[in-house]
């Protein structure tokens, strides 16, 4: 089972991203799983945690990675979540972790490993 799930939502071709306050990363809002927690699960208590206000629409997952990053040489082991949709104002629940929510396109933005891993996968250049 995947150690932690991450959220991918396109609103009007822009997707939802989070970003990290301690390196400024760009991410997909998601986290860490928690002991006898379910991915599912996870990923709505994350989302719950970061971003209080927003309402999803039926939430599916779409891949499980479990691979290394070839550029960081970090292990990653992800469950991928797809919405739908999504609604409601993206206020931070956690300000500690987080200091900008946005909607915007993929490209042009300093990126975790996992989260260009995600974006070449899902929204690959044409």
């Amino acid at each position: 089972m995947a150690k932690s799930s991450k959220l991918v939502v396109v609103k009007r071709g822009k997707v939802l991203l989070v970003r990290r306050k301690r390196d400024r990363l760009w991410m997909f809002p998601g986290g860490r799983k928690r002991a006898r927690e379910s991915q599912k699960d996870c990923l709505r208590r994350e989302i719950k945690e970061e971003l209080p206000k927003l309402r999803l629409d039926r939430v599916r997952l779409w891949k499980e990675v479990k691979s290394k990053n070839r550029r960081s040489g970090r292990r990653m082991s992800d469950a991928i979540f797809v919405a739908r949709s999504a609604s409601g104002s993206l206020i931070i629940g956690d300000k500690k972790e987080i200091d900008k929510a946005v909607w915007r396109k993929p490209r042009g933005i300093r990126l975790t490993p996992t989260s260009r891993y995600i974006r070449d996968k899902l929204f690959p250049t044409s």
